[in-house]
């Protein structure tokens, strides 16, 4: 290896380094900021008989005079369960709505890094609203709307009800009834049971609370958070709004927010959500906004947290309703639909379809840049369904379905890629006459810039041929990266050393540093550095800008290090594929080449040996 081929392999190892270290002291500083800064809106809900009563501040949708609302904990707590084979929904009386949802086919997944006390992993499933003090669909407000948040619970022909009498007459009775696709019908009424008119305040839906899958959920900042939909395109607010150490390209530090505020009367729906989860309402009429608030979350039982890890941290997320006037003896009716399960595209499509509110947008394929403004999504539910039909097809794993995938995408661009390496040979063949004329026309940079034009032309020679190929790619690149992503497919799916196609492949962690292992982008930046050395160089480049090309795909290896298993292995097989492609290429005879303009491609009389011979 030359000496810039060291300086930028060292470089980029002390960047890497560096990166997880800084993300370490990032963890630490974190933690002592939420000790110092607890979250004020964060209600602890006791699940024993007899408890404190604990006060959380006013709600935001009422006025600053409002009284502060009190969940008293003294009553004892009723908990009635629901299942139906694929899901386990806990009701509870403190607040009277959906305290947990469990997911019995999909298990808890943590990995070897994280052990409970006992030694043993969890076999515990995966679940929605795990650990939060309010229960989805609990209403908050001014006092006068909650009193104790105590409700009676029964269980009725298919589902269950949730009923309180306020001492000012406003009754309140919430059904659920649990169905089909992750689905709950919730049925919300406000009754005045007085002959007087009764003033009903603004109200806070709570839809639930965002949170980590497990212990090892190291992707909930970035694939977590709270969406909503305005009926054109879905909000997101990720958890680093509320982040105090949330930093812009590791350099910038940003100014945290106490809480997120959205929507003018045209909330379709709001949803909660990790990176393979979500819990979603969807009022059958729009709410007037949506408001999202962080909260801290209790530690997960019998996990040892990682040294310098705070707390886990959530974000609670609620549909806010206007305050409106009750008339003797009347009601008023809301109806709300409550998803529950995977982010799993095809189910989350047949919802959308049905309540015709385009539910699949939770998938959160991504906006603007990410997805190339719509084109990256396309290829991402495109990819997404072609990945599916093969394994439902083959029924072999999601990572021979990678790798299948990755084959079929790098025929159908062969006749670019073999395109532009023909291109470039004949560029760096040129090479010799475009250092003539630069040489001899130095003084004047417009000259030489239309002399080198007229040489490209007369030889057929497109400078963007070697463009077009990295340009078409992208936009399916990013589908492909938005798809493994959000792929609830690939959530403990196996495949050869890797244990989970959704996180890194770490094979052991270096003692001391707290340094993962990851075998499949160590690969991946091995067959990038082969493939950049393989590929001829644009010959208007100097030999220094060449070499840091040819080591750039170490940058890539910095900041892709700690993906997915599934993103570095379809890097890995496309760009050993990319290597094989450019081998296969440079052997074959290129016909523009051999049938060209008359006269030889280099012409020797401007050749700098030819005019050092004069």
């Amino acid at each position: 290896m030359d000496k810039t081929g060291i300086i930028v392999v060292s470089l980029c190892v002390v960047l890497l380094v560096w990166w997880f270290v800084d993300q370490n002291k990032v963890a630490r500083e974190r933690a002592l900021y939420l000790q110092m800064h607890p979250p004020v809106a964060t209600l602890t809900v006791s699940n024993t008989p007899a408890g404190p009563t604990v006060t959380a501040p006013a709600s935001p949708a009422s006025s600053a005079a409002a009284a502060q609302v009190v969940f008293n904990t003294n009553a004892p707590e009723q908990i009635i369960i629901l299942t139906n084979g694929v899901t386990r929904y806990t009701f509870t009386s403190r607040g009277g709505g959906l305290k947990l949802v469990e997911l019995l086919n999909m298990p808890q997944t943590i990995s070897a890094r994280w052990r409970t006390k006992s030694g043993a992993q969890t076999n515990g499933v995966a679940s929605l609203n795990t650990f939060a003090a309010i229960p989805s669909l609990a209403i908050l407000g001014d006092a006068s709307l909650v009193g104790d948040g105590n409700f009676t619970l029964s269980q009725v022909a298919g589902g269950v009800r949730a009923e309180k009498q306020l001492a000012n007459g406003l009754r309140l009775v919430k059904e659920f009834r649990p169905g089909s696709n992750y689905l709950v019908q919730a049925d919300v009424r406000f009754e005045n049971t007085t002959a007087k008119t009764l003033e009903l305040p603004a109200q806070e839906f709570v839809v639930g609370t965002a949170t980590p899958m497990d212990a090892d959920d190291n992707n909930f900042v970035s694939y977590g958070g709270t969406m909503w939909f305005d009926g054109k395109s879905p909000q997101v607010c990720a958890p680093s709004y509320f982040n105090t150490n949330t930093t812009f390209l590791m350099f910038f530090a940003r100014t945290p927010q106490s809480e997120y505020r959205a929507g003018a009367t045209n909330v379709v729906w709001a949803a909660v959500f990790n990176q393979f989860f979500a819990l979603a309402a969807m009022p059958k009429q729009p709410a007037e906004r949506v408001l999202a608030q962080a909260v801290t979350l209790p530690p997960f039982p019998n996990i040892e947290s990682a040294p310098g890890a705070g707390p886990p941290q959530g974000v609670q997320t609620a549909l806010v309703y206007p305050a409106q006037t009750l008339t003797a003896n009347s009601s008023l009716d809301r109806q709300i639909v409550l998803f529950a399960g995977p982010k799993e595209y095809r189910t989350l499509a047949r919802v959308g379809a049905e309540q015709q509110n385009h539910a699949e947008l939770v998938m959160n394929f991504g906006t603007g840049f990410i997805s190339f403004w719509g084109i990256g999504t396309f290829f991402a539910k495109l990819l997404l369904s072609a990945m599916n039909a093969i394994h439902d097809v083959t029924t072999i794993g999601y990572g021979w379905t990678i790798v299948i995938i990755t084959f079929l995408l790098r025929a159908l661009f062969w006749p670019l890629m073999a395109a532009s390496t023909r291109s470039m040979k004949r560029m760096q063949a040129l090479g010799p006459e475009l250092a003539a004329l630069k040489e001899k026309y130095k003084g004047d940079q417009q000259k030489f810039a239309s002399k080198q034009m007229e040489l490209w032309k007369k030889h057929g020679v497109n400078p963007m041929n070697g463009c077009w190929p990295m340009l078409v790619q992208m936009p399916v690149f990013m589908g492909f990266y938005t798809m493994l992503r959000s792929a609830i497919e690939l959530r403990g799916a196996h495949f050869l050393w890797v244990s989970d196609l959704s996180k890194p492949d770490t094979l052991f962690m270096i003692p001391g540093l707290d340094f993962p292992v990851n075998l499949l982008p160590l690969l991946m930046g091995g067959a990038m550095l082969w493939q950049s050395h393989l590929t001829p160089s644009s010959p208007s480049m100097d030999a220094s800008q060449q070499k840091l090309m040819r080591y750039m795909p170490l940058i890539f290896l910095v900041f892709l290090y700690n993906y997915s298993a599934g993103l570095a292995l379809y890097m890995t097989i496309s760009t050993g594929l990319s290597v094989l492609q450019t081998k296969m290429t440079k052997n074959l005879k290129d016909p523009a080449a051999a049938a060209g303009p008359a006269g030889p491609m280099v012409n020797p009389a401007l050749t700098p040996a030819s005019k050092s011979k004069k």
